[in-house]
Order: C-alpha cells, then structure tokens, then sequence
C-alpha cells in the first residue's frame, strides 16, 4: 500500500471514529435536555394559552401607510418657448421611489431636443396631437417614428433620442421612466453640451471653426419654438430591426384585455420586445364599476388620470390601508405587493394611464385566490363568518 492510500485511510478512520463521538454528545444532550419530538429539540417548547382570535398590529411598528396621492398637473411647470413639461419624482412624491412620470406640451413646430437618461428608460403615452420621435442606439442604427394619440414610443435607458410636434395642432403625452429619482431637470441635452464643451474641441469634432459655435444656444434650449411642419413632410424611417421602438396600442388586437367593469389596454414586453423594463397601457372603468382587488407581484404600479373621477383603496400589511380620490391630473403610486382597487365614483368613464417597472405583467386578483383555496381554509380564516357567506365568496 502506498502512502497516499495509507494516508487517506487513516482520515477517514479518523472522520469515522469523529463521527461516533459526535453521535454520543448528540445523544447525551438530548437526553439532559430532553429528547426530540413533540417537546422540540433539544428543549421543550412552552405552550402558551390562546390569544385573542383576530392579531392586532400597530401601524407604527412598520411605519405610517404612506401617501400615494400627488397633483401632477398641479406642479410647478418648466416653461420654455416651446412648451411646457410638469413633473413628478421622488423628491416630490416620496413613495415614488421606482418610477417618475412627466406631462409635456409641444407647440406646433416645436421640439424636444436631442438628450438621453443616464438612469431612466423612457415609456410615452400620446394624449393628442402627432408628434415625430427621432433615436438612435449604440450600434448606430437610428429609427424615425410618426405618432398620433393612443401610440406608444418606448426608448432604453441611455440611447439618445428627440421628440418634435409635427401639424399645426400642438401634441402632449405622458411619459413615464422606470426609476423615481429621475427628473426632466438632470437630462443630458445636445444644447447644454455643446455650451459648456470648449470650442477649440468642437471645432475638431464637427469639422467648423470655434467661432461658428458663437451662434449656438447659450444654455439648454429643452423644448424650442420653431417653424410649423407639414405631416406630409414628416417622413418616417422605420427601425431596421425587428423590435421597433412605437407601438400602436388602441389599434393592435394583442393589447386589449376585458374585464368585469372596463377595458384594458396594455403592452409588454411578450407584444412589443423592445419594452424590456417597462410595461403599460390606458385602463378605462364604466361609471360605477371597480378594478377588483388584486397586487402586483413583480413591479410597481403608476397612474395618470386622464379623464373621470376614481378611487383608489391601498392596503400596505400590517394593519395599514388608505383610501384617496383622483381626478384628471393626479397621479397614484401603488408600490410593488401592496394590495389595491380602483372604483369610478364619477359620472363618467374613467381613463388611466397605466405603468409597471418591468417588462413582465404580473399580477394575483385577491378573488382568484379565495376561489382557489378549500372551503374549510376560508371558513378558518373568516371564523364566525356563515357558511352560505363563505359560498357566496368562493362564488365571488
């Protein structure tokens, strides 16, 4: 026998013989403190006296039910001389830690000029008007988009792109970017670049002499006013990928989805492949009717109220729930797993525009799972509760 195997022999003579040892303490222990079973291991296990049939939790051992309730359009705007944009992130809503939204207005002629986000990516409803977009991503492949209300446009986080309002009609939208710190105020803009950039540099770049750059913009120009542009001149050039960055929400067939009460409208990344991060869409609820109770499991939830009056009834675990109305204008904030509603106490259709932080739609309607669970769990589970009301549930 050679002394490799004469060496492994003996650790595994020794590995056995620790191995008894441990056992005999094991055994010992057990019997000094009790032997496991019904007693626990290693000790016994008090039995308390029942408590009380329903837990009480304080709201202030997990913190106060936060508001999810802000003013969008009530903000203060950032004007310049092309439009306006208003927005809301988490330094004005604090619960809005995943996603922040905008609303922008374009006069005719207008643009927003070329910029990126270095930590958002960029979902976009169109309320009215049309609008030309304008991106460009790292392998150098640009795309042109026309856009007429009820159109999507979605663009990754850091490829550079434009919006521009073509017609003589002015265009607005809803954007909405899937981090809340991100601010319309922190964008990186081709106008503020080239003003801080030395001209010496410029010049080299783009081929001009440094004095040319005297008549650039002093400053971000951000949305600038400029001559109305005919729809027949505004030529698109479609994506030459297979993953386009518009889509055609209230015309593609793939998005609608009913329910009891309403219709909604909505993209993921399963229809539109190039909306990895985000998903969205416009939810309509007849006067009346109620979004039921349900959670989102994979993403955070937000609203822009375009039309109607709603009520949005939150519930955030541990004792802690809130209810709050909205109307045209207001945003909520559902964060990701809070359960929630949403009913029309208005007189009319209530519009919302819809978005998640992730590209995957997922969520649990409560009734679902009380449909799915025995009868004899429920009734555990509303003790006192009839068994005829316990059906009627399952009925639900």
């Amino acid at each position: 026998m050679d002394a490799n195997r004469r060496a492994f022999l003996g650790t595994a003579a020794l590995g056995a013989g620790g191995l008894v040892t441990l056992t005999q303490h094991a055994a010992a222990t057990a019997n000094d403190h009790g032997a496991p079973g019904a007693g626990g291991f290693g000790r016994d296990v008090q039995q308390l006296p029942p408590g009380a049939q329903v837990a009480y939790h304080d709201p202030k051992d997990v913190g106060a039910m936060p508001d999810f309730h802000f003013s969008l359009d009530g903000n203060v705007p950032k004007v310049t001389s092309g439009g306006w944009a208003k927005e809301a992130t988490v330094h004005q809503f604090p619960i809005s830690k995943g996603i922040a939204g905008v609303h922008m207005f374009l006069d005719p002629g207008a643009s927003r000029e070329l910029h990126w986000h270095a930590i958002a990516a960029e979902w976009a409803y169109v309320i009215d008007g049309r609008c030309q977009t304008v991106v460009l991503d790292p392998s150098g492949a640009s795309e042109i988009n026309n856009y007429e209300p009820g159109d999507l446009w979605f663009f990754p986080k850091g490829h550079g792109h434009s919006i521009q309002t073509i017609g003589d009609k002015p265009c607005h939208f809803i954007l909405s970017f899937d981090n809340g710190a991100f601010s319309e105020h922190g964008t990186f803009s081709i106008t503020d670049w080239i003003d801080v950039t030395p001209k010496d540099m410029l010049a080299m770049d783009f081929g001009l002499t440094p004095e040319a750059f005297d008549a650039f913009p002093k400053g971000e120009a951000y949305i600038q006013a400029g001559p109305v542009i005919p729809i027949s001149d505004a030529l698109d050039a479609p994506w030459p990928k297979e993953s386009t960055h518009k889509f055609r929400l209230l015309k593609d067939p793939r998005a609608v989805r009913e329910f009891d009460g309403g219709t909604f409208w909505l993209a993921t990344v399963d229809e539109w492949p190039v909306s990895k991060s985000m998903s969205g869409g416009i939810m309509t609820i007849r006067p009346g009717q109620m979004r039921k109770l349900h959670w989102n499991v994979n993403a955070n939830e937000w609203h822009y109220y375009l039309k109607g009056k709603g009520q949005v009834a939150s519930f955030g675990s541990g004792g802690r729930g809130k209810v709050a109305e909205f109307t045209a204008g207001d945003v909520a904030y559902i964060p990701m797993g809070f359960g929630h509603a949403i009913k029309n106490i208005g007189t009319e259709d209530l519009e919302i525009v819809q978005t998640w932080d992730n590209g995957k739609f997922e969520e649990i309607d409560l009734n679902a799972w009380v449909k799915a669970s025995p009868r004899y769990l429920l009734a555990n589970n509303f003790a006192g509760v009839p068994a005829d009301t316990i059906t009627k549930l399952k009925q639900g």
